[in-house]
């Protein structure tokens, strides 16, 4: 292991001189000024009564100053970064749901969280993107002058990062990840790539998801590397971030590759030009022809993984050359151990079916305030993972299934019960049960099935603009199907799972 275990001892790891974080188009902030950035934000933290366990929730647009200020924060306060989709409503439950003692916002950007935060007595921290220091530097303005319960550079035993996870109940759970957590899954990532101070890793992943903020950018500077910064996916400008950077590898998810995929042929000089060392795909599933097609496009391995943000992102990868890479497969354990668990507890060997569980030093100590859940998802010290698999004989994994009802669309994640309740609110709904609809892309859409109230009248086009006003927009329906009844089970639930197949829904 590491001799890190905390963001700011991760953050000693780079030479002085060296860019940690680079974006187009500017210059880069050297690990000299990363680590000095991380030393004033937690100074002005500290300033106004924020220190270690303190919550401070983060809503700014992707690019270098959300990535330098996840890990500035983190390094003396616990981050919450929320994505900047969110209508009214929904911030108004996560800073609500967080007990956030602070929001921090760029300063200039319009966002209805400012909103939300002053109607909740949330301090409103602005943050001043800084004109020479490098990409990423920044300064934090606002706040009145108070003393932390806690104060200085965080252990590693407290909580850096703080993200809900939808699952099958209506109310995401909050999953904490400790230091320990966040920097052993870094290390596990960077090992696994055999990251260096060389590596550079163009970021097309929003960091205010798992996948960006540990694989794309804890990961880099774990290894003395860098993060590039770009404002977020785009498939028109990708090819020439690339030309312009040079990255030795990106990471992202199947959507964006298979968009990239589709630009690749006329791209080909770029892509001789810019060669990558390898190519990382993660957070659903990658279909077996496209990682071969990425491959050839590349001429580099391209590394499916499998994680998910109650291990800090990472529990398999498929391996470097020269070990095999194997499509619809998703690697080897990665950093905790993994095994599969039939349904009394016990592992099973090579080739049974069962749920994945994994345990390791990345994996949460488990949901915050949320017992019932806890009991559920731990069995034997192992944590449970919903999905189910099996290892070949060669000790890759396979995932078969999944056994929540959580819909994966893109790197997105929706709990088809929020869904559910936004749509059940219009005044012509009767019932509805939202479902996933298998897509050749996004790995899943969101569907719904509803029935209307006798008399009532309501269309397609109504109740998708009804929920557009509460949820962000990856969550609003892209196929309703009105029922005069929803198929229940033997025992009168109403089935979710298969239900697009069963009413011949298609994406």
């Amino acid at each position: 292991m590491p001799d890190f275990k905390t963001v700011a001892q991760l953050l000693q790891v780079g030479e002085a001189a060296l860019p940690a974080i680079r974006a187009p188009e500017r210059a880069s902030l050297s690990y000299a000024g990363l680590r000095e950035l991380a030393h004033t934000t937690v100074a002005k933290l500290n300033s106004i009564g924020i220190g270690r366990g303190d919550r401070v929730a983060i809503v700014l647009p992707n690019g270098p100053e959300m990535a330098a200020a996840f890990v500035a924060i983190a390094a003396g306060a616990t981050t919450a970064p929320l994505n900047p989709a969110y209508k009214d409503e929904e911030f108004e439950f996560y800073l609500t749901d967080l007990n956030a003692k602070a929001l921090v916002v760029q300063k200039g950007w319009e966002t209805p969280a400012r909103a939300v935060a002053k109607r909740l007595g949330v301090p409103v921290l602005e943050l001043v993107a800084g004109s020479h220091g490098g990409a990423g530097h920044f300064a934090l303005e606002g706040g009145e002058p108070a003393l932390p319960a806690k104060a200085g550079m965080a252990q590693d035993d407290e909580v850096a990062l703080v993200l809900h996870t939808s699952g099958t109940t209506a109310r995401p759970k909050i999953v904490p990840l400790t230091h320990a957590n966040v920097t052993a899954s870094a290390a596990n990532i960077a090992g696994t790539l055999a990251l260096t101070r060389v590596d550079a890793c163009l970021n097309v992943m929003p960091l205010f998801h798992i996948h960006g903020l540990i694989a794309a950018t804890l990961a880099s500077l774990a290894a003395g590397g860098a993060v590039i910064c770009t404002p977020g996916f785009n498939a028109l400008r990708f090819f020439g971030w690339l030309d312009a950077e040079r990255p030795t590898w990106y990471t992202a998810v199947p959507t964006m590759h298979q968009a990239i995929l589709t630009r690749a042929e006329r791209n080909v000089e770029i892509i001789k030009r810019a060669p990558l060392r390898f190519i990382r795909s993660s957070s659903a599933s990658l279909p077996a022809q496209a990682m071969r097609d990425l491959a050839a496009a590349f001429s580099a391995p391209v590394l499916e993984s499998y994680g998910m943000t109650e291990a800090s992102h990472q529990m398999c990868s498929n391996p470097l050359p020269p070990r095999p890479q194997k499509p619809g497969l998703v690697g080897l354990p990665a950093g905790p151990e993994v095994a599969i668990m039939d349904d009394d507890g016990n592992i099973l060997p090579k080739g049974e079916i069962g749920e994945v569980v994994i345990r390791g030093a990345n994996v949460t100590h488990g949901y915050e305030a949320n017992p019932d859940a806890n009991a559920k998802a731990f069995t034997k010290g192992w944590f449970r993972t919903d999905d189910q698999g099996m290892f070949d004989e060669d000790g890759y994994l396979l995932l078969t299934g999944r056994l929540k009802e959580l819909i994966k669309r893109g790197g997105e994640q929706v709990s088809p019960l929020e869904v559910d309740g936004i749509l059940s609110e219009h005044p012509a709904v009767a019932q509805a049960l939202t479902f996933s609809i298998p897509h050749p892309m996004l790995g899943e859409e969101v569907g719904a099935a509803v029935v209307l109230k006798d008399g009532m009248e309501c269309s397609e086009r109504e109740l998708r603009e009804h929920a557009g006003k509460h949820l962000a927009d990856y969550k609003v329906p892209k196929k309703i199907v009105f029922l005069p009844e929803i198929p229940k089970g033997a025992t009168g639930k109403l089935m979710r799972i298969g239900l697009a197949e069963k009413l011949g829904v298609t994406a």
